[in-house]
């Protein structure tokens, strides 16, 4: 049985300018992760994605690095109730 997830994570740090969310909407849509990415007024990165578990929670482990320019200091992670809602991954503006 297929167990699908949820989580709504805030990366805080160096992560704006470094292709954080170009490079989560990369490796969220090689694992089949749906969701979204945005850059936030207060300088932090939120994403949130919905999926098979193991597909999600390698999202968050992702996270915790980002891509190589990037700095994170720390996440927020927030799991949600799963609600299918979205079909692909987006960058929101």
């Amino acid at each position: 049985m297929v167990m699908n997830k949820r989580a709504r994570v805030i990366i805080s740090g160096f992560v704006q300018g470094v292709f954080f969310r170009a490079r989560t909407r990369d490796e969220a849509i090689s694992r089949g992760v749906a969701g979204w990415v945005m850059n936030r007024a207060d300088g932090k990165v939120e994403a949130l994605f919905e999926g098979e578990g193991k597909a999600v929670e390698h999202m968050v482990a992702w996270c915790h690095h980002g891509p190589p320019h990037a700095g994170v200091k720390s996440l927020d992670i927030k799991w949600e109730v799963y609600k299918g809602e979205f079909r692909g991954f987006g960058i929101k503006y």
